[in-house]
Formats: C-alpha cells, structure tokens, sequence
C-alpha cells in the first residue's frame, strides 16, 4: 500500500527533514510539525515543487495538549492522513546523579512523553478511519542500556519501542500498522561528536530509513547493515560482553 499522505515531526532538521526530502522526491503529501516554525516553512517552500502538497504546523511535543490540534490541522490540510512518523526527538543528557538532572529530564519528557502525546493524536485520527501506518523512531539504544550520558535517552527510547510492541498485539490484524524503527548512529546534530566507525552518512542513513519505513514492519534496525546483528547481539549477549559494544 502506498501512503500518499504523511505527517512528520521533528521535521524542521537532521532525520526528520531528510525523510521529508525523500518523501517529497516521491510525490508524496507532506504535513510538516517542528518547533521551528521558520526552518519548516523554508523547507516546505523547497519541497513543494516535487511533493503533491506541503503543509506545515509549529509544534513543541511537550505540549500535550497542542499535539492533536497539529495533527488535525495538518490532517485537514492534506486531506486526510494515512501515516504518521513520530521522530521528534532530543539528545541531551549526563551522567545520572552529577547535578544536571533537568537534562535527562527534558530527554525524557521530549522523547518518550512527546512520543506517547503523538501517538495518542494519531491513533485518535487512524481508529476514526479504520486504517493508518503508525511509525516510532525509536534507537538502537533502546536495546540496552547505555551508560553515562547516554543512560536517560537509551530509556526513553526503550520506553518508545515498547509503546510500539504494546499497539502492534493490540492491532494485530486490523488495518492499523505500526513499525518500530531503531536507527543505529546516523550522522546529524545528535551524533556530531560520537566517535564511532560505525557512523553512517546522513543521506546513506535516511534512504535506508524510508525504505524500512515503506515496507511497514514490526521492526527494523536501520542501516540493515550492521545494525542487524548488533541488535540480535545486544538482545542475547552476556552483559560482560555486550558491555564492550556500547
């Protein structure tokens, strides 16, 4: 099934406005939701050329209260909706217990509060409509946990795979579908400073996105390659020596 008409957070940068270019590239009707209101529109501005329409919507993810009025603005704005990626997302963090508590917080607050506001707009709109595609970003990291830094974004993320597990038994067999997409390191604002072999470019790392995304699985570690296997390994191995993968 093609979804000709798609919703995208945390769209106005990094992953989000990539796959809203990919998109774009195919003809697809594009609702456009960030904080940045000005980035959103210069986007749109660009891709209106290619996709069939471009919408866009300022929103902050943390206001629960605001995420269904984007939703069906933009919803109303296309002409109705068939998928929704919720992507927006944050990266701070620290060491938990060194006296930045706020950072972790905010990550968690954007990442798996935001998630599940979004998610809650969206189901509202597919359940009304008896169909939709459902797609959460979540990470590689929700896998295991991560340590130091990284610890509160890894639970935020792990918080987000499982609200996916939770709707994919609950709509299972229905014309509801919902894919959890783990990205691996993916070069953008988030990752700048990792130092890590396993970085993928961004252009490489979305294309390999929305193609996990069109085919609507359960679940995809993306890149296929090599995050595949790192996932299976992160799964099964003792903590002694998945440890040394993290």
């Amino acid at each position: 099934m093609t979804r000709e008409k798609i919703i995208i957070t945390g769209a106005s940068s990094g992953l989000g406005e990539g796959m809203a270019r990919r998109f774009a590239d195919r003809g697809r009707s594009l609702g456009l939701a960030a904080r940045r209101l000005d980035k959103l529109e210069d986007l749109a501005a660009e891709l209106s050329p290619r996709a069939a329409a471009v919408a866009v919507t300022q929103l902050d993810v943390t206001d629960a209260d605001d995420v269904p009025r984007a939703f069906t603005e933009l919803a109303a704005a296309l002409g109705g909706v068939d998928r929704v990626i919720v992507n927006a997302g944050l990266g701070k963090g620290a060491p938990i217990g060194t006296g930045k508590a706020a950072a972790n917080i905010e990550t968690v607050q954007t990442n798996l509060v935001g998630a599940l506001a979004q998610a809650e707009a969206a189901m509202e709109i597919f359940r009304a409509q008896n169909h939709g595609h459902l797609v959460l970003i979540s990470s590689i990291s929700a896998v295991r946990g991560l340590p130091r830094a990284q610890a509160a974004y890894a639970a935020s993320k792990a918080g987000v795979s499982a609200l996916g597990q939770g709707l994919q038994a609950e709509l299972a067999g229905s014309p509801i579908k919902v894919s959890v997409i783990l990205p691996g390191y993916i070069e953008t604002d988030i990752n700048r400073g990792v130092k890590t072999k396993l970085m993928t470019d961004t252009d490489s790392g979305v294309a390999a996105m929305v193609s996990a995304i069109e085919a609507e699985p359960r679940r995809a570690a993306v890149p296929a390659w090599p995050w595949t296997p790192i996932s299976f390994a992160l799964r099964h191995l003792p903590d002694v020596i998945s440890a040394k993968l993290v």
